[in-house]
């Protein structure tokens, strides 16, 4: 069913709420981790560890206090042109951010606009009318959108360096295991979020189907990028020098994108930080940056995918072999294996099963009641937005 009705569900406000319970959660056990090492000694650990979570948030803030400025422009956010939005004027809006407060301001304002529209309701009241379930819905794929960005930006990363430390240096720890768990469960979660986002808040494609469907889905994603931070962290054990092999994975994705010429962000500035952040997500998972038919693309990112994920246990046999003989080699091996192979299948079963499909419109088209409507900005990031 195409999405031209959609309504902000009270199951929606709950995942919200479970999205940011995660989203504090990630932080708070990173904070803590990098005050653990900083109290033993191990500062570049502290530091490093820190630094993820730092790049993490000030990436998502820019974005975020761009969009709120843009949508202080749009008379659908801000019907009464008084240069407010969410009751927030200019000089308070780059307080919050600068405070590393935006997205927590957003999560606010979404909660208790949301509350108000699926769960203040009593039998006999007006329905809301549509535009506020639009602007809801446009409130909560901006925060997906926002968290995509930090989850591939800090928690993929500090997946990857934990990893590193505990299977390379040694050291291990409960709070370092928190830290770990709560990175995977906040990758997990932002994933399927913004997937179910994206496809609920574009009013031309189907939206992604509760049950197997997103089941299958949340298993390609996961058994393939935690298999790739796996072997990533062998090349990192084999030597600190594959960060170079990373960069220059960076480096591809960045040029790709400029190649494509991505028209996510309406300034060139921001635009050239969007395509640094498409580099870094490459680095761990394909995505489409055009909304493009990617067949081949993918075809060929996956079969290099697999060689790496293959060569790293390979590699790391073949030129340290007392590694054959340390207890994480076997078992990290197979999860690498396994999870290349059966990830590998479960995206060939999502898109030849339960992808959903429906006619997909062109950027200058619209759907439904959105031709006697401004369409809002967050519509027109997602269609220029990248599609996991």
């Amino acid at each position: 069913m195409l999405q031209t009705d959609s309504e902000f569900t009270k199951i929606r406000w709950i995942c919200t709420i479970i999205g940011l319970g995660f989203y504090l959660v990630d932080i708070v056990t990173d904070v803590g981790l990098a005050v653990k090492y900083f109290l033993v000694g191990n500062l570049v650990w502290a530091g490093l560890t820190l630094l993820f979570v730092v790049i993490g948030s000030a990436a998502s803030q820019v974005f975020s206090y761009t969009w709120y400025r843009d949508d202080m422009r749009n008379p659908l956010f801000n019907p009464g042109g008084d240069k407010l939005i969410s009751g927030m004027n200019r000089g308070r809006l780059i307080g919050l951010h600068v405070m590393q407060m935006g997205i927590f301001t957003r999560y606010y304002h979404l909660l208790k606009a949301g509350y108000r529209a699926v769960w203040s309701k009593s039998p006999g009241t007006v329905e809301f009318p549509r535009e506020v379930h639009l602007v809801l819905f446009g409130q909560a794929t901006d925060l997906s959108m926002l968290k995509l960005f930090e989850t591939f930006l800090e928690s993929a990363p500090q997946l990857l360096f934990q990893l590193y430390i505990l299977l390379g240096g040694g050291h291990k720890s409960i709070i370092q295991c928190i830290c770990m768990v709560g990175s995977f469960i906040n990758i997990a979660w932002a994933i399927v979020d913004y997937r179910r986002c994206l496809r609920r808040s574009l009013p031309q494609v189907r939206e992604m189907p509760s049950g197997l469907p997103t089941f299958v889905y949340l298993l390609y994603k996961l058994l393939t990028i935690t298999s790739h931070i796996l072997s990533l962290s062998l090349f990192l054990i084999l030597s600190p020098y594959s960060t170079l092999g990373m960069a220059v994975v960076w480096l591809a994705g960045t040029v790709w994108a400029h190649w494509v010429r991505t028209d996510f962000c309406k300034s060139k500035g921001l635009e050239r930080l969007y395509r640094i952040i498409v580099g870094v997500v490459l680095i761990f998972t394909f995505f489409n940056v055009k909304g493009q038919d990617t067949r081949w693309p993918m075809a060929v990112y996956y079969v290099l995918f697999a060689l790496v994920n293959f060569s790293g246990p390979l590699l790391l046999v073949l030129v340290r072999p007392e590694s054959n003989d340390t207890e994480y080699f076997w078992p990290v091996t197979l999860l690498i294996f396994g999870g290349t192979v059966l990830g590998l299948a479960c995206l060939l079963v999502y898109y030849t099963v339960c992808h959903p499909r429906g006619r997909s419109l062109q950027a200058d088209e619209v759907d439904g009641h959105m031709g006697q409507e401004r369409e809002p900005d967050t519509m027109l990031r997602m269609r220029n937005f990248l599609q996991l």
